[in-house]
């Protein structure tokens, strides 16, 4: 069954990345941008079904590396510097987000 499951997800992949890179006739950048969304929508997806509580905390700080991704890429397509501004700033919160987790996660309290 677990076989399966991941031959599914494979035929799942390949015809994402083909139909992004082969058909869609969007820029390149563009492209990447839909990489990382495929990326986030998995990530979020293990936010809300993960086995363990460190691996949603792991992925909550995926989801934030990725979101500064989307930032950097946006600013490039549309050459606006407020974007890398909001990527610093979401880089700084998302430390201190995995930080206020991870103690909660050890069970001492945030002034510990």
């Amino acid at each position: 069954m677990k076989v399966i499951k991941w031959l599914i997800g494979l035929i799942i992949f390949i015809a994402f990345f083909y139909f992004n890179f082969f058909i869609y006739e969007g820029d390149f950048l563009l492209k990447l941008v839909n990489v990382i969304l495929l990326s986030a929508f998995l990530v979020l997806l293990r936010v809300i079904f993960g086995p363990t509580t460190a691996d949603r905390i792991v992925a909550v700080d995926i989801l934030g590396i990725l979101i500064i991704g989307i930032t950097g890429i946006l600013s490039i397509y549309y050459n606006e510097s407020f974007l890398i501004d909001i990527g610093l700033i979401w880089a700084l919160l998302s430390v201190i987000a995995t930080l206020a987790f991870s103690k909660i996660f050890e069970g001492r309290q945030l002034d510990d």
